[in-house]
């Protein structure tokens, strides 16, 4: 990081190991989007400038907010032409508060560079409006004791890149898939006979999987705690009646929220004593942060 840059950013908290992205997710993600973009090959750049024209460009975050996405800026260079070489001045995660702020610099062919440009910066935008979007909900859940978890209301193909940009703001993964864990919502409960019948199906059928039932109602809540569950999630309840499902389940069994909560809320759910918050807007509702690519002076 440069003296300049270091003045404009906060890194995150003792540079906190942030698991990365899978990269088979980061190579389809990159590959599908290059595709997209340069079906027909970019005829404006390529009659502008010949193969081995060379340029410098900088690369910048124009609004505060939280970095996620500079490995995707990379791979996508990486992608058009190895010879591409990105250095960052700042790393995913950190908090960018004076702007407009240098984030990386880019050199090599200037072909690559401009062709791939529009899907770096799609990405990077992206993903640092869910990082920024999750840091202001975790720093509302301060002080609570409550753990905020994203959802997998996510940009299909896009799930793992958004869940990296969650964990990058600081919240923790829900499930990544159906597969990890079992989860009991309103159609299922419907459908199977109620709370009781499809606990006792699930505990045969996948007996190893944690488990975690809607519970919409207080008598709800009676019933997957009878039932036995490891964790029951508060749907679209009131303040009122969350306080009332954790006195009810204490330290049975994990309480987690969900259904009607917005940044303006967020800090009275987690004042209730349930153990997590669940938020979708985190990824189907952040706003892409500004950012742009600029050839460096």
């Amino acid at each position: 990081m440069t003296a300049d840059t270091a003045a404009h950013a906060t890194p995150a908290a003792a540079r906190r190991q942030i698991r990365p992205p899978d990269p088979e997710a980061v190579t389809r993600v990159v590959a599908a989007a290059l595709a997209e973009d340069l079906a027909l090959g970019d005829p404006t750049t390529d009659g502008l400038f010949s193969p081995d024209a060379t340029a410098t460009f900088t690369l910048l975050i124009k609004e505060p907010g939280v970095v996620a996405g500079l490995p995707l800026v990379a791979a996508v260079f990486a992608a058009l032409d190895p010879a591409v070489v990105v250095t960052a001045t700042a790393a995913d995660g950190d908090t960018i508060r004076v702007v407009p702020a240098e984030i990386a610099r880019i050199t090599g062919p200037a072909r690559a560079i401009l062709s791939g440009e529009r899907t770096a910066l799609n990405l990077l935008g992206r993903l640092s409006g869910i990082a920024t979007l999750t840091a202001s909900c975790v720093a509302e859940l301060e002080g609570t004791g409550a753990t905020l978890l994203d959802t997998r209301k996510t940009t299909p193909g896009l799930r793992e890149l958004e869940k990296y940009a969650v964990r990058c703001g600081g919240g923790t993964n829900h499930r990544l898939n159906l597969g990890e864990a079992l989860l009991v919502k309103d159609n299922h409960l419907r459908l199977a006979g109620g709370i009781a019948p499809a606990v006792a199906a699930l505990r045969r059928s996948a007996p190893r999987l944690r488990l975690e039932v809607e519970a919409e109602t207080l008598d709800d809540v009676r019933s997957a705690l009878d039932a036995g569950c490891n964790r029951i999630l508060l749907d679209n309840m009131t303040l009122d009646e969350m306080r009332a499902a954790v006195a009810l389940i204490g330290h049975h069994v994990e309480s987690e929220a969900s259904g009607g909560i917005t940044l303006a809320n967020l800090r009275a759910v987690g004042e209730t004593g349930v153990d997590f918050v669940s938020l979708g807007a985190l990824t189907h509702s952040a706003r892409t942060l500004d950012v742009s690519l600029e050839v460096a002076p």
